[in-house]
């Protein structure tokens, strides 16, 4: 099973990321779950978002503490404290950041992949707004190759209005071609 933990402020998205990615690996035929945890509902404030992803039917129904990979969709919480808490070894860490991702080695020990992708530029140009989500979606895959690109844009397309979808679409694509990679 592959658990996912994202890391971000209300408003960014974490919460439709983690949905999305669900949704598009259920259509590929594999079972997903995506939830969240925060504390009092008001943009800024912190949230996180799981998603689980495996070949086999899901019954576990806890917080993911011990996540196969990481993903921060606000660059200002990727220094922060805790954000490496419980990466499995040879685990892989996804950062809306401008810096390098060799910047994080030191800070993520027990990751083998770190990427970096300048989530929030490529939001700001393509949908308006500093909304990072569907820019992280193409980070996540790029990075993890867990669902196809079509598979993202397909569920983007289901639940956005067409003009909205196609912004978003063009966010994803740009992350990935923008996200740079760090292996070990």
């Amino acid at each position: 099973m592959l658990e996912i933990r994202w890391h971000g402020r209300g408003g960014q998205g974490v919460v439709t990321a983690a949905e999305i990615l669900a949704i598009a690996a259920i259509n590929e035929g594999k079972y997903a779950q995506a939830f969240a945890a925060f504390g009092p509902e008001r943009r800024g404030a912190p949230v996180l978002g799981f998603t689980r992803i495996d070949d086999e039917n899901i019954l576990l129904r806890t917080q993911i503490y011990n996540p196969d990979i990481i993903v921060v969709l606000d660059s200002h919480i990727c220094n922060m404290k805790g954000i490496e808490d419980g990466l499995k070894n040879d685990g892989i860490v996804i950062l809306n950041t401008p810096l390098k991702p060799e910047y994080y080695a030191e800070k993520f020990k027990n990751a083998k992949k770190i990427a970096t992708v300048d989530a929030t530029t490529i939001a700001i140009k393509e949908i308006g707004s500093p909304i990072t989500n569907t820019a992280i979606l193409g980070a996540v895959i790029k990075t993890t190759n867990i669902v196809k690109l079509r598979s993202i844009e397909l569920v983007i397309r289901e639940r956005f209005r067409k003009e909205i979808a196609e912004k978003n679409i063009k966010a994803v694509r740009e992350a990935f071609n923008q996200t740079i990679i760090f292996e070990r």
